[in-house]
């Protein structure tokens, strides 16, 4: 094996193999808005509702519904208990609070990659101590009261940066998610769309990725990850992985088998499963100034 390519594999494995290659495990805090403004489909932007001691009551205060599943105007505010508890999930995240983030989540929680509230926590746990200091910035797309309390749509921008033995870090991620929130507590999620973004060194490789964000059962596909660099004389190594979403994954990563690329990029065909269930499609490659992983949800549908 060539020396540099030795070198590479040994920096990428020490840093890089024991990611997740998956994005929800570190996603799935989306809802927040301390920090945050809800644009609405209009593009106009409203001011998040504050949290004080007079408002604060309504958490103590069973929600008050016109009837079920009445779609409001896009452009309304966004109800105080609403933001109050999305402002009380997003405090808990950005301050590492497990045992109050809890309590925020009801016993039954599931999401759609079959999560429970203890699992989710589980995870969450381990990746702050790998990430412990992500900034997460929501906005709400829609929302709608339902019986019980709401449903909302939001789109969470992630990131952070840490110094891992040695190796600048950084991860940047988006998630679109749905959200059922019964009596101001999370009791549902479901997972609509995520990107995820890790890189590793001082100057990793820019990928562009190439994948349709859902595809039928049984569907022919194609996923590119071309480096947009010029390579010159570097050498590139690379992988591919495709891996069904299950909460398995979320603590337990596949390894990754990385090969010498003789391009500028990955270039695969792949094709859907069938059965109408996501996909974690992830590219690795890395060269002489650092590593870039990007994972990508593909939907399947029927």
């Amino acid at each position: 094996m060539h020396n540099s390519i030795k070198y590479f594999y040994l920096v990428f494995y020490k840093y890089s193999c024991k990611y997740s290659f998956h994005g929800s495990m570190f996603l799935l805090l989306t809802l927040g808005l301390s920090n945050a403004s809800s644009k609405s489909a209009y593009g106009e932007t409203t001011e998040p509702q504050q949290v004080n001691s007079s408002t604060a009551t309504l958490l103590a205060t069973p929600v008050s519904n016109p009837s079920p599943a009445v779609l409001v105007d896009a452009r309304a505010p966004i109800p105080p208990e609403l933001s109050i508890i999305l402002s009380q999930v997003d405090t808990a995240a950005n301050s590492r609070n497990i045992a109050q983030l809890t309590l925020l989540y009801t016993a039954n929680f599931t999401n759609s990659d079959n999560l429970t509230r203890d699992k989710m926590m589980e995870a969450l746990t381990a990746f702050w101590k790998r990430y412990p200091a992500l900034t997460y910035r929501t906005e709400v797309q829609s929302w709608e009261y339902r019986e019980g309390g709401f449903m909302v749509e939001t789109v969470t921008n992630i990131s952070g940066t840490s110094d891992q033995g040695g190796a600048v870090t950084k991860f940047q991620s988006t998630l679109r998610s749905r959200q059922i929130i019964d009596n101001l507590r999370i009791n549902k999620q479901e997972i609509l769309a995520e990107k995820t973004q890790v890189t590793i060194g001082n100057n990793p490789p820019t990928i562009r990725i190439n994948l349709p964000a859902q595809v039928r059962v049984g569907q022919q596909y194609s996923f590119d990850a071309i480096v947009q660099e010029p390579l010159g004389d570097d050498l590139i190594l690379g992988a591919a992985l495709e891996e069904p979403v299950n909460r398995d994954r979320y603590l337990n990563p596949a390894d990754v088998e990385l090969n010498l690329l003789q391009s500028g990029g990955i270039f695969k065909v792949g094709r859907a499963p069938l059965r109408p269930e996501p996909r974690w499609i992830s590219a690795v490659i890395i060269r002489g100034g650092g590593t870039t992983v990007i994972t990508q949800r593909l939907r399947v549908v029927d």
